[in-house]
Order: C-alpha cells, then sequence, then structure tokens
C-alpha cells in the first residue's frame, strides 16, 4: 500500500522575509497563530489555510 505524500511548505516571516520555525501541509488550517520569527524577533498574529498566510493587525 503507498501512501499519498503531502506538499509542504515553510512560513516566511512577513516582516523580513526570512524563514521561521513553522512547517505547513497543504490542509493545514491556522487561526489566530503567533508566528515568531528568530531573524527579526518579532511576533505576528496570522491565520493559514490552503497556503495562503493573512496577517492580522
Amino acid at each position: 500500500m503507498q501512501k499519498k505524500q503531502q506538499k509542504s511548505r515553510w512560513i516566511h516571516c512577513p516582516s523580513c522575509g526570512g524563514k521561521t520555525r513553522n512547517k505547513v501541509y497543504e490542509d493545514t488550517v491556522l487561526v489566530n497563530f503567533p508566528l515568531f520569527c528568530p531573524k527579526c524577533r518579532k511576533e505576528i498574529l496570522i491565520d493559514v489555510v490552503q497556503f495562503k498566510m493573512i496577517v492580522k493587525r
């Protein structure tokens, strides 16, 4: 039996564009997720649905 391999992507910081330590799959849903960027040391609230990221203010 073969398993279907899911596509995954790293989440990049919306402020500086640096790669964060979080990875999402195509079926991942994040709501009000506090994303921390180790490069610029900022925490930003985001929503992620089907690899589309929305920055909350």
